[in-house]
């Protein structure tokens, strides 16, 4: 067997071990081969029809729905998985946090992210991925509630977040995450520990 063939092969064993629907890029098979080698490998298995390709750079071995056929990951997946080339950090933007929340009742109408890495928009089929910077601070506690809270609270603003809102957030999170959410408040404006501070008394006074 030669050394392309062997790639090739690797790369077919771990895309058959990954699960379906979850976004991979190339750089997950570099111990397999050569960049280039991996390359080749990849759009072969395209052709075959064995994965797809998400947008450039990224793959799929797609989940196929007897309704809708193959169906294309979450937009947050491609979207983590394109920062995690730059090692960069994901959440989702604070107009989704807030609606998962339940804060507001406004869908958005755009799949977008904030990232500590740089701006882009990435085209999946016919939908459009925006990726927005923003500061380290407002990426505090990504990937857990707590996270969410604090990207609502950024969305919303001085204005909407009051202590009654904080007591809405206390009361998604529970106890244990509203903990961890106070735990960031270093990382917050003055208006927005402010906001948990006097909710926290509030609740003391009771």
């Amino acid at each position: 067997m030669n050394t392309t063939t062997n790639t090739a092969e690797l790369i077919r064993q771990r895309i058959e071990a990954m699960l379906i629907g979850e976004p991979f890029t190339p750089t997950a098979f570099l111990e397999c081969g050569t960049r280039a080698s991996v390359d080749q490998t990849l759009s072969r298995l395209v052709k075959a029809g064995s994965i797809e390709r998400v947008t450039r750079g990224i793959f799929v071995r797609p989940e196929v729905s007897r309704f809708v056929g193959k169906v294309m990951p979450e937009p947050l997946k491609v979207a983590e998985t394109v920062a995690k080339t730059t090692g960069a950090v994901v959440q989702v933007h604070g107009a989704e946090a807030a609606r998962r929340l339940e804060l507001t009742t406004q869908v958005p109408t755009q799949s977008v992210f904030v990232t500590s890495g740089p701006s882009k928009r990435i085209r999946v089929g016919k939908m459009e991925i925006r990726l927005q910077h923003v500061c380290q601070r407002k990426l505090a506690l990504a990937g857990r509630p707590a996270g969410l809270a604090l990207a609502a609270m950024w969305y919303l603003g001085k204005k909407e977040v009051t202590p009654a809102l904080v007591e809405k957030i206390r009361r998604k999170l529970g106890s244990s995450e509203f903990e961890v959410l106070k735990s960031a408040t270093s990382s917050m404006p003055a208006w927005m520990s402010d906001a948990i501070f006097r909710n926290e008394r509030t609740a003391i006074h009771a």
